[in-house]
């Protein structure tokens, strides 16, 4: 049995298919080809045990023997520390790659997040309220896009950085919201054609979609 444990719902509906964050580990557990299993919790009951390794009652949380480890940050930083496909051996690379894992998540993630649940929820886009939501987002963008105009991946090769920036504009992307931002969208179309990606992101839908015929959906 494989050390690595990925941990992710029994089931999720319609709307979160292909955007729960375990992707992003099977994504990088596919991109160094290191073994691994996929445990479930229910969606629906949350319970102490999961709480116990998710102090949030999230997903996904990752167990690497006696360890284990929830936010994705943390895990993809973790699984760099075992495969060189991940981040790179030399301080300059991991350097790089770990700023921009943070850059991410807390720069352009903390932006982007709340632009997509607003599209999402159909949220009106003629109030102040959306205007500042919306050029924060851009502001971000726009500083952004001369950085991946200049490099094809962030850290020089392909790293956990790029898998955490691409699927955060992924999500941006699929609202529209990368129109003005051709780098941008060139980056996520480069990120999400790679194989590992591909693989991980129809094994998620698969494992949702076999959680429908369990529930007889």
């Amino acid at each position: 049995m494989a050390d690595l444990t990925l941990t992710t719902f029994d089931w999720v509906p319609e709307g979160p298919r292909g955007l729960v964050r375990d992707l992003r580990v099977r994504w990088a557990l596919e991109e160094a080809a290191l073994p691994y299993r996929v445990a479930s919790v229910p969606f629906d009951d949350r319970g102490p045990a999961h709480f116990a390794h998710q102090p949030f009652g999230q997903v996904p949380w990752l167990t690497d023997g006696d360890l284990s480890i929830f936010e994705t940050g943390a895990i993809l930083l973790h699984l760099g520390e075992r495969s060189e496909k991940l981040m790179p051996t030399g301080l300059r690379g991991r350097a790089e790659t770990t700023k921009w894992v943070f850059a991410a998540l807390n720069s352009v993630e903390m932006a982007s997040l709340p632009w997509a649940i607003s599209k999402f929820m159909g949220h009106p886009t003629d109030t102040a309220a959306w205007k500042f939501v919306d050029d924060f987002l851009k502001l971000r963008l726009k500083h952004l896009e001369p950085v991946l105009a200049s490099r094809e991946w962030l850290a020089g090769s392909f790293s956990v950085a790029d898998l955490l920036m691409s699927d955060v504009l992924r999500v941006v992307d699929q609202f529209g919201g990368l129109t003005d931002s051709p780098a941008c969208r060139a980056y996520v179309a480069r990120a999400t054609g790679r194989p590992a990606f591909i693989k991980a992101h129809a094994d998620q839908l698969a494992h949702f979609a076999a959680a429908d015929k369990a529930r007889g959906t």
